[in-house]
């Protein structure tokens, strides 16, 4: 999965000046230009899957650092030269050089989008389209990463954009810093030395010395704490791009530097940043502290180049072809990434290693005409470049071109509905006949309600048109979630303790704990119906991705060992045995893979449940293991929106969405701990096939959880198998 943070939505390019480097005081830096082409060639190929290239997403570094030092180094020389920012002229630059083309891309990817996305899909990316255009994309994708139920959907299209949002705020707040620190240096010089001073770059060195501490401590504790936001954020990235700057405020004491002190310190940059891209990868907690190793070896090389030795790395990167490179580096990044994500679709089949380079090489060519046609006419055009207002016209609107374009393509792609027959709702009643003197009634109610429910996935398993009544429709199933995700009785990542959460008889002296993973907490609503009709006392304890089962886990939400989850297990079974409730119900997702430490079905796994079910039952309690739903291989309301008249192109053959000898083994070791067992395949399978839609009814809200509509049609069942738990005996 992708857990919160996939990583391959990093990397972007900075802007590209291709004037007088006036920091400096020297002519325009090909070594900067070459340095682009590093960055660039790391992130493509990282997003392409080249082997070897796991940290290529340093490259989004290595931009943040070099657009610092330009764009510091360009204010601190209109401070220095005039006392004053000319705000509109830097604007009107900004906008020149970065929203044509930004624009461009952004809708021609709008429209791949929308012709070959599922309806669904397409209508959530012209979503991240319309903040990407308005540069808050970073914000909407680290909100989504912090929405556990969300963690697993197909990355955007626009996802790249992140890193463009994040220079855009920089762009906003930088020169209301420098002017700030500027009015305050011009008061205190009038007083001391007179209005004609010379001005100095220590104070502002001073605060972007501040600037880049509190932010790399901020990224430091999100890397942590919010690994999302630590990722997406201008307050977690700032110091990047303050370390660019504090380069630019210090060019005088780089050149300083020996040739021989300064070509070692450019050839150790480079070292570090071919490192990083080498030796990062997607379970590198990140940026946290391994983000030193492209922003150093970056300051390295910028700084070096200031000294411009005559043997430094500088000579390398200022090679024509690096320089050429360099120069596509912006339009390159802006069309890989939906290049690369349309291709599979277009081609109708998955991508080798050598398909994502041919790829690579469209996007290549797409840059070329991009900087051809759109980048530089616009950039030098000389009617632009002498108004800053004009500039600032065409930044606008283009940008209000792009939005309008995402709405108009919402409206052309409604929301999909299904236009089948209506069909009836799955209900489930209890037995009317008295089960025969020999059965017990327990089972007899048990094995009733499961063939009517068996009854309606017959029905449906041929299902071709999508119900017009679905329940619930297909775009409300993505918010349909149970009460307990939101209301603090499902634990997020980063929380321990387990609030009290009862429901049903609150003041009943039966207790019923519905205990788990998130896969317990998506049968809430069945046990909560269950516990008003029983007069049960339910209390439900959850807590995402964190199974009670003994195991070692590792978040890959986190990066790092989930300590959370052990803490919170071992809170939850000090409470159960403490509070002694008189039902158990264990429930979790059997689809935790290699990235968490364990595998599903394995010994551990296994050997796990069955001391879990053995520990609870010696608090007197009954223990009942709820079998695992199967697993549909797509997110369901995508996958029928794309099929609308077929869904049984949806529905996956029961071999595939059921590993049948893994739940017989996880029955045996719970029959072993002295536990009860509920297989509940039959309750979603046929023999051959598991259907998305059974009646009108809508089985999973995302590609694992069931729907609260259709947890609370099961709820019968669900109640009798909880009362045939509690039965003694």
């Amino acid at each position: 999965m992708s857990t919160v943070a996939s990583p391959e939505q990093r990397g972007r390019s900075g802007d590209h000046p291709q004037a007088r480097d006036r920091t400096a005081g020297t002519v325009f830096r090909t070594d900067i230009e070459g340095l682009r082409a590093v960055a660039v060639l790391a992130v493509v190929f990282f997003h392409a899957g080249v082997p070897g290239i796991d940290g290529g997403f340093a490259g989004v570094d290595i931009f943040f650092v070099v657009s610092g030092f330009l764009i510091t180094g360009l204010l601190w020389r209109d401070v220095a030269s005039t006392g004053r920012v000319g705000l509109a002229e830097f604007y009107g630059a900004r906008a020149r050089r970065l929203l044509p083309a930004g624009c461009v891309v952004l809708v021609a990817t709008a429209i791949g989008a929308a012709l070959l996305l599922p309806p669904l899909q397409a209508r959530a990316v012209l979503g991240d389209g319309i903040a990407s255009a308005l540069y808050v994309g970073n914000y909407r994708l680290a909100l989504h990463g912090t929405d556990y139920l969300a963690a697993d959907t197909p990355p955007s299209p626009f996802q790249h954009y992140w890193s463009l949002g994040v220079e855009e705020q920089f762009y906003l707040l930088w020169p209301a810093l420098i002017i700030g620190v500027a009015w305050l240096v011009r008061r205190r010089t009038r007083r001391r030395r007179g209005p004609n001073s010379a001005p100095s770059t220590t104070p502002y060195l001073v605060v972007l010395a501040v600037v880049a501490a509190v932010s790399f401590a901020v990224s430091l504790d999100w890397t942590r704490t919010l690994p999302p936001w630590a990722f997406f954020s201008l307050p977690a990235r700032a110091w990047e791009l303050a370390a660019g700057g504090l380069v630019a405020l210090s060019v005088r004491h780089w050149r300083r530097l020996p040739p021989v002190v300064a070509a070692a310190a450019g050839w150790a940059g480079l070292a570090l940043i071919v490192f990083a891209c080498l030796r990062l990868g997607e379970k590198t907690p990140y940026p946290g502290t391994a983000a030193l190793l492209p922003v150093l070896g970056t300051v390295l090389v910028i700084g070096a180049g200031c000294a411009a030795p005559r043997l430094g790395v500088g000579r390398g990167l200022s090679l024509p072809p690096m320089r050429a490179v360099g120069r596509v580096s912006y339009s390159w990044y802006l069309w890989h990434w939906p290049v690369l994500l349309f291709a599979p679709i277009v081609l109708g089949r998955s991508l080798d290693l050598t398909d994502r380079l041919g790829m690579v090489m469209v996007s290549a060519g797409l840059a070329g005409l991009t900087l051809a046609l759109v980048e530089n006419p616009v950039r030098f055009a000389a009617p632009l470049r002498l108004s800053a207002s004009r500039s600032l016209v065409l930044g606008g609107a283009v940008t209000a071109a792009a939005v309008c374009a995402a709405l108009v393509l919402l409206v052309a792609r409604p929301v999909p509905v299904g236009h089948g027959a209506a069909a009836a709702a799955l209900t489930v009643s209890a037995p009317v006949e008295l089960a025969t003197p020999a059965s017990d009634p327990r089972d007899a109610a048990v094995h009733d309600m499961t063939a009517q429910v068996q009854a309606a996935v017959a029905e449906s398993a041929g299902l071709q048109a999508v119900p017009s009544n679905l329940s619930p429709p297909l775009a409300d199933a993505p918010a349909d979630k149970p009460a307990v995700f939101v209301n603090g009785c499902v634990r997020s990542w980063l929380e321990v303790g387990q609030d009290e959460c009862a429901s049903g008889d609150v003041t009943s002296a039966t207790t019923v704990a519905l205990v788990g993973d998130s896969h317990a907490a998506m049968w809430a609503p069945a046990f909560e119906a269950a516990a008003e009709q029983q007069h049960w006392r339910l209390e439900t304890m959850g807590k995402v991705t964190c199974p009670l089962l003994d195991l070692p886990l590792t978040s890959p939400y986190l990066g790092r060992e989930y300590s959370e989850c052990e803490q919170w297990r071992g809170e939850i079974l000090d409470r159960l045995r403490a509070e002694r409730p008189q039902l158990v119900v264990l429930s979790m997702s059997r689809r935790y893979g290699a990235d968490f430490g364990f595998s599903v079905y394995g010994g551990p796994w296994l050997d796990s449940l069955t001391r879990l079910v053995t520990e609870l039952r010696a608090t007197g309690a009954a223990v009942l293991v709820l079998g695992p739903v199967p697993d549909p291989q797509s997110t369901v309301p995508t996958c029928l929106s794309a099929h609308l008249d077929d869904a049984t192109a949806c529905s996956p053959p029961r071999p595939v969405a059921v590993d049948d000898a893994g739940v017989a083994a996880e029955a045996a070791a719970t029959a072993a701990g002295g536990g009860r067992y509920a297989d509940l395949t039959t309750l979603f399978c046929t023999a051959e096939r598991c259907p998305v839609v059974v009646g009108n009814d809508l089985v999973y809200r995302d590609d694992n959880h069931l729907t609260l509509e259709h947890a609370q049609a099961l709820s019968p069942v669900i109640a009798a198998l909880a009362d045939r738990a509690l039965a003694p005996g």
